[in-house]
C-alpha cells in the first residue's frame, strides 16, 4: 500500500571521485538527486510504503534514476518516460560547508509536467502528497500540478519550501507563500524564511504563514519548532553531528517528520525523527540519507534531554 507519494525531478548527478578543483577531476561518479524521489527514498528505509511521481527522458540517465529510485523499495510505476525529451542532470562539487550545483535541466522530461498528471493518479488510500518549491519553479505546468495536487480534496499535503534562488525570478516570494498557504504541513528553514520574507523566528515566520495546520521552522545545527493551531510552539534541539557534506539532510529531516507524523507520534518526537533521518544524510557523500542503525534510533527517540544532547553521529556511528 503507498501511503505517500512525492512528485517532482530527479536527475542524475554527478560528484568528484578525487580530491582537488572541479577542473582538475578526471574521474567523477554517477549518482542521482532529486528533493521529492530523496524523500521518498528515506521514506522507504524508515518502513513507510511510498511512490514517486514524476518524469524522465527515454535515455541511460532515466533508466538510471528509475532503477535507483526503485532499488530503495519506492514504487515507481507512476513514473513516465518521455521519448523526446531528455532526463535532467546536475554536477555536484562537494564540500563540509556546502557544495557548488551546477544544473542542466533546461527542457528537461519532468518539467513538462501539467496539472494533467493529477487526472492519472489514484490517490484513494494515499495518506499525504509530498511537494516541494523546486517543482513549482521548473515551468508554468509544473507549477500548476503543484496548485493541483495542494488544491486536491481529501488528501494531506505536504510541502517543503526548498528555496533555490536561481530558478525564480522577483515573484518568487509570493508564489511560494501562497502555495505554503494551502497546504497542511509546511517546512521551512529560517535562513529560507529570512530570504523570502525577511524573517527567521519561528512566531514570525508563523505570521507570514498563519494557514498552514502545521508549520515547521528547521533552524540549522540549533534544531527545529512546530507551530501547531491550538498548541503551544515545540522545539527540539538538533544532533551533534560529524558533517561530511549537508546536500540532501532537509529532505531526510522531511521523511522522519512525515513517518512519525503519520505514525500519530507527538511533536517532539516527531522533531527527533526528522533530526535523526537528517544526521543519516549529513554523514555521506550521497544526497540520499543512510538510515541510522535502528536500535540508536530507538535509544535516542526515547533519551531524556541530557542523552540527547550528549549523543553525537559520525559517518562511524552513533556514540
Amino acid at each position: 500500500m503507498v501511503a505517500v507519494l512525492c512528485v517532482g525531478e530527479t536527475m542524475a548527478v554527478f560528484t568528484p571521485a578525487e580530491a582537488g578543483p572541479a577542473e582538475e577531476v578526471r574521474t567523477w561518479v554517477r549518482g542521482i538527486g532529486g528533493a521529492e524521489s530523496n524523500v521518498a527514498c528515506a521514506l522507504a528505509a524508515l518502513g513507510v510504503g511510498v511512490g514517486w511521481v514524476s518524469a524522465v527522458g527515454d535515455d541511460p540517465f532515466g533508466r538510471a534514476v528509475v532503477s535507483s529510485v526503485a532499488a530503495a523499495g519506492v514504487d515507481v510505476s507512476r513514473v513516465r518516460v518521455d521519448p523526446t525529451r531528455p532526463t535532467g542532470l546536475y554536477v555536484k562539487e562537494t564540500g563540509k560547508a556546502g557544495s557548488a550545483m551546477r544544473y542542466y535541466r533546461a527542457g528537461s522530461a519532468a518539467s513538462a509536467l501539467g496539472p494533467e498528471v493529477v487526472d492519472l493518479l489514484d490517490l484513494d488510500g494515499v495518506r499525504a502528497v509530498h511537494l516541494t518549491g523546486i517543482t513549482a519553479a521548473l515551468s508554468p505546468s509544473c507549477l500548476a500540478l503543484v496548485h493541483a495536487l495542494l488544491d486536491h480534496p481529501g488528501v494531506t499535503t505536504s510541502f517543503d519550501v526548498n528555496w533555490r534562488p536561481a530558478l525564480w525570478g522577483p515573484a518568487g516570494p509570493d508564489v511560494l507563500r501562497g502555495l505554503a498557504a494551502k497546504a497542511d504541513i509546511v517546512l521551512v528553514g529560517d535562513d529560507e524564511a529570512e530570504a523570502l520574507w525577511g524573517v527567521a523566528e519561528p512566531a514570525a515566520v508563523r505570521e507570514v504563514l498563519p494557514e498552514p495546520g502545521t508549520l515547521v521552522v528547521k533552524q540549522g545545527a540549533a534544531g527545529a519548532t512546530v507551530l501547531e493551531a491550538g498548541a503551544a510552539p515545540v522545539f527540539e534541539p538538533a544532533l551533534a553531528v560529524d558533517v561530511v557534506e549537508p546536500v540532501g539532510a532537509g529532505d531526510a529531516f522531511a521523511a522522519g517528520y512525515l513517518a512519525a507524523h503519520l505514525a500519530g507520534e507527538p511533536a517532539a518526537r516527531r522533531l527527533r525523527s526528522g533530526h535523526l533521518a537528517a544526521a543519516g544524510a549529513l554523514c555521506t557523500l550521497s544526497d540520499v540519507a543512510v538510515p541510522l542503525p535502528p536500535a540508536d534510533v530507538a535509544r535516542l527517540l526515547a533519551a531524556d534531554a541530557t542523552t540527547w544532547a550528549a549523543a553525537r553521529v559520525s559517518a562511524a556511528g552513533v556514540r
